[in-house]
């Protein structure tokens, strides 16, 4: 019985592996930023991508996880090819609800604290850990921390550049000078929603891959 679970799982992490790359070749054809930006928007899902098919057979994670891995990454990549302030979608319900800018960046910064629940299981199953308000505090920490971090990246971005025009299209402010505190202020949102909700689904499975 355990054998033909983990055959399943295997299987249905090869079908999002295989859908993550058609994306990300999509996402590599004629970027409408130029491959400067794609490059910069996409660096850190293919890193993250990378670092999780080297580990996947020592430290197999949830399927839960690899959903959300790839589900980012996919965001990530659309990200790229569009441009974050360009998502045609995010386009269309900006002039549908005449909004003030395209949506898709903050959309995604709140998406990214579904990342939460990857960092729970890491925590849980590489440390002494247990299930209870510190595993919250501290993986919202975490969290937050990877969020900030990346902010912290597009402001040396644009001073390494001095103002060019990738950068700022990297930077993706769209006029706001708080952008960066409503991005980590989405992911905290984000990170709280997903750790509120699938915990208790994550908790199941990590049951059933000790007992497997």
């Amino acid at each position: 019985m355990n054998n033909v679970r983990k055959a399943k799982s295997s299987k249905t992490h090869i079908f999002l592996f295989l859908i993550v790359t058609a994306f990300f070749i999509w996402s590599l054809i004629k970027p409408a930023g130029g491959y400067g930006l794609w490059a910069a928007e996409v660096a850190p899902a293919a890193v993250g991508l990378i670092i999780v098919i080297v580990t996947y057979n020592r430290f197999r994670l949830t399927t839960l996880s690899y959903i959300i891995i790839a589900g980012l990454a996919i965001m990530t990549f659309i990200g790229g090819h569009y441009t974050y302030t360009r998502v045609p979608l995010f386009n269309w319900l900006k002039d549908a609800f005449d909004l003030n800018r395209n949506h898709y960046d903050r959309f995604g910064h709140l998406l990214k604290g579904l990342l939460a629940i990857v960092i729970r299981e890491i925590v849980l199953r590489q440390t002494q850990l247990s299930r209870g308000s510190w595993l919250v505090a501290i993986v919202t920490s975490i969290s937050l921390a990877i969020s900030s971090l990346y902010e912290i990246i597009e402001w040396l971005s644009l001073i390494i550049t001095k103002g060019g025009k990738e950068s700022k299209n990297f930077l993706g402010t769209q006029g706001s000078m708080w952008d960066a505190q409503w991005d980590m202020s989405l992911t905290l949102i984000g990170t709280i929603l997903a750790l509120s909700f699938l915990s208790h689904l994550h908790n199941r499975l990590l049951n059933k891959n000790r007992m497997s």
